[in-house]
């Protein structure tokens, strides 16, 4: 997937009038052509949000000078703006432990060129995954949880995540709690798949729970990753109709197809840029 010669910008602030006018006379003053142009008015809470692409060919301004040249208009309307660049792609790291589902969707996925994206590692506590990986030419690290010593792996984690310069991490059903200091250092950088359809049946197993309760729809969860185990903002789910003719392996099966097409949406919509979130809640321009 060739990358767009374009930037983004994703803002929220206080709605009121003027904001697109400003946003657009901006980008024109500095002879960029807005490609995409996307907004959401959050009346409840008077918010103001969008999501502008504009072609960076010709473009006045420089990356360093933009920052600079937007702080005004930014400071004006009391945004919260990000500028982002699709020519960089996001250095991605994969964490999985001994489902390999997830793991194998989005390997495929990368390299039929769906998500743009550099898949720098894949990271994992049980070496099963080592062949998958080496398939598709993707390092390989095991990282065991020796006697619950987390301390000691995620020391290690760290070092590896700094040397590739990662910038995403993908939880592909990664079954370890990840610690405070870990969450602290990738906030809104770490997206997980949870097998259910949050917030009901948090935890490790919940289609036992869906199947002892006896429910008729399945589902499962992308988000961000927090302190809070299974809370953090939601980016994308699905559900899936089933009866009492599915036993607990029927739920299982059914269930891995769903946590692939949700993990990678929000793998996707993450590396495209189009996901804002604010106050716990997520606001997807996809």
């Amino acid at each position: 997937m060739k990358p767009k010669n374009a930037g983004v910008l994703r803002i929220v602030c206080p709605d009121r009038k003027g904001i697109v006018a400003a946003i657009a006379e901006f980008l024109y003053r500095n002879n960029g052509n807005i490609l995409h142009a996307d907004q959401h008015e959050d009346r409840e809470n008077g918010l103001f949000l969008t999501r502008v692409e504009w072609d960076t060919d010709g473009f006045a301004l420089s990356r360093d000078d933009f920052a600079r040249h937007f702080e005004s208009l930014a400071a004006e309307f009391q945004m919260d703006a990000k500028v982002d660049y699709l020519a960089d792609k996001p250095r991605v790291a994969l964490f999985v432990s001994k489902y390999d589902h997830c793991l194998a969707d989005l390997l495929h996925r990368h390299r039929a060129g769906e998500i743009a994206c550099e898949i720098s590692l894949v990271v994992s506590n049980h070496p099963d995954s080592r062949p998958l990986a080496e398939f598709y030419g993707v390092p390989f690290v095991h990282i065991p949880v020796v006697g619950g010593d987390k301390v000691a792996a995620e020391a290690r984690q760290f070092a590896l995540l700094d040397e590739h310069r990662i910038d995403l991490i993908v939880l592909a059903r990664y079954m370890q709690i990840l610690s405070p200091d870990f969450v602290g250092r990738y906030p809104e950088r770490i997206i997980n798949v949870h097998h259910s359809f949050l917030p009901a049946f948090i935890g490790a197993k919940p289609y036992h729970q869906a199947y002892e309760r006896g429910v008729k729809l399945i589902g499962a969860t992308s988000h961000y990753v927090t302190d809070e185990l299974d809370e953090g903002p939601i980016i994308e789910q699905d559900v899936l109709r089933i009866t009492h003719r599915d036993q607990l392996e029927d739920l299982v099966q059914k269930g891995r197809d769903l946590e692939k097409a949700v993990l990678s949406r929000a793998v996707r919509w993450h590396t495209e840029r189009r996901i804002l979130v604010h106050a716990r809640k997520t606001y997807i321009f996809a």
